[in-house]
């Protein structure tokens, strides 16, 4: 996008608007994601003041619930104004917009803003938004195979500056045949086809292809953008880099909201009932295992009730191995998620953990033993919190190993429920171990 003039007038609104015009001006996608902490009256202004397509531009950097509510009520705009952001907006974001709402508001609005218009939503919301095909853009230029260089390059002068990426060309029927370099374009003589100039090997991308798929595309051949064909090789649009870039942050983002029991369509935003309908499922799992980890306890009712010092003691324990287990499920998940794990390493990927685990177990067992002895003066007590520690820490460096590798064999998503099965695990092991020893040691206790 060019950016404004030293002379461009900035519209007489408040303070916090006039600078966010200025931004708008250079990067509206993150400009409509800071919006979404600003007043609706703000938001309509700074809408106002910018031309059109750069406001549009605005509104698909917003949540699309909130993108919504602003464009689609009575309030502040009327019907045909809300039509007319409608077709505006790249089709993407107004099927993303429009998805939001009940179906019967969703078939009145595509009624509204007219047949092409709604056919271009519609084919939007064909693919689901983590394929190739729902991170695409529809609007580039393609070069038929029947061009001169000297049409071609006539082409190109009059193609809007944000549909041009690589020069792909393709056949009557729209298959894509390649991609023209532009120097060879340069250096063609004026009549030459430009079919003669166009390389055979071709780099493209299945629209129902998944999200990692893309990104690892764009990182394996360092691509400015990515054609997108359909089952038949027909050029359907591109993925840019920067949409590779956005995508792969969101999925870190989504990544790490799972590991802690929260949805990946969850945002800062999102209204209560949704917050509570995608938490409370995953609490209840974490009510019943420690109802679990709870009934170990249990079990040594009695040398609790001898030793008091004991259940002070516990939380120590499951604590220290809950933080090793994360760690080597933290590492785990990533290998998984950058393709780093392949075929064949995972023995020697469960020895290294385990390994690290055992020797930063002894670390902290004679650290707190140390402890536990000054603080009680019970060497009997040192010692089992000592051995439980080696216990828990080399078990939970274990389990956070093979628990991913696990559920992504068995084709289950490592990162959702994890996190829930370790501390299962490391709780149950480490109360277990922690007052096993004790029971075994109690005479000197």
């Amino acid at each position: 996008m060019e950016q404004p003039s030293p002379t461009t007038e900035i519209p007489a609104t408040s303070p916090p608007t006039d600078y966010l015009y200025a931004l708008a001006e250079l990067h509206p996608i993150d400009t409509g994601r800071l919006l979404a902490l600003r007043e609706p009256g703000e938001i309509r202004a700074l809408l106002d003041a910018l031309p059109q397509r750069t406001a549009a531009k605005v509104l698909s950097g917003m949540p699309p619930k909130l993108a919504a509510e602003l464009i689609l009520n009575d309030q502040p705009f009327d019907e045909t104004e809300a039509v007319r952001w409608l077709t505006l907006l790249e089709p993407v974001a107004a099927s993303d917009l429009l998805d939001t709402l009940p179906e019967a508001d969703r078939l009145k609005w595509l009624e509204l803003v007219g047949r092409t218009a709604a056919d271009r939503i519609a084919d939007a919301s064909h693919y689901p938004p983590n394929t190739a095909g729902g991170m695409m853009h529809r609007q580039i230029t393609a070069l038929t195979d029947d061009l001169t260089v000297e049409d071609a390059i006539e082409l190109l002068r009059q193609t809007p500056r944000e549909q041009v990426h690589y020069l792909y060309v393709v056949d009557a029927k729209r298959k894509l045949l390649g991609v023209l370099p532009l120097r060879s374009l340069l250096l063609g003589r004026a009549q030459q086809p430009i079919k003669e100039l166009v390389p055979t090997t071709l780099i493209s991308v299945p629209a129902d292809a998944g999200r990692d798929r893309v990104i690892d595309l764009f990182e394996e051949r360092r691509l400015l953008s990515l054609p997108v064909v359909d089952e038949r090789g027909r050029l359907l649009g591109v993925v840019t880099s920067q949409d590779a870039v956005i995508e792969s942050e969101k999925a870190g983002l989504e990544t790490l909201q799972k590991t802690v029991g929260v949805s990946a369509g969850e945002n800062a935003l999102s209204p209560v009932r949704d917050v509570v309908r995608f938490r409370l499922p995953w609490l209840g799992v974490n009510l019943i295992t420690a109802f679990a980890a709870a009934a170990v306890v249990g079990l040594f009712e009695n040398i609790i009730a001898q030793v008091t010092a004991l259940a002070v003691l516990l939380p120590i324990v499951s604590g220290q191995g809950g933080n090793g287990g994360a760690q080597s499920l933290a590492i785990i998940i990533r290998g998984l998620a950058l393709r780093e794990i392949l075929p064949g390493m995972t023995k020697r990927l469960i020895a290294k953990e385990v390994a690290a685990g055992c020797i930063n177990g002894i670390v902290i067992a004679i650290v707190c033993a140390a402890a536990v002895l000054l603080w009680s003066r019970s060497p009997g007590l040192a010692l089992v919190i000592g051995l439980a520690m080696i216990v828990n820490m080399t078990a939970a460096a274990l389990a956070g190993t093979v628990i991913p590798l696990i559920l992504e064999a068995l084709g289950k998503d490592p990162a959702q429920a994890s996190s829930i099965i370790l501390t299962t695990v490391t709780d149950i092991i480490g109360f277990a171990a922690f007052l096993g020893f004790a029971v075994l040691f109690a005479s000197i206790l």
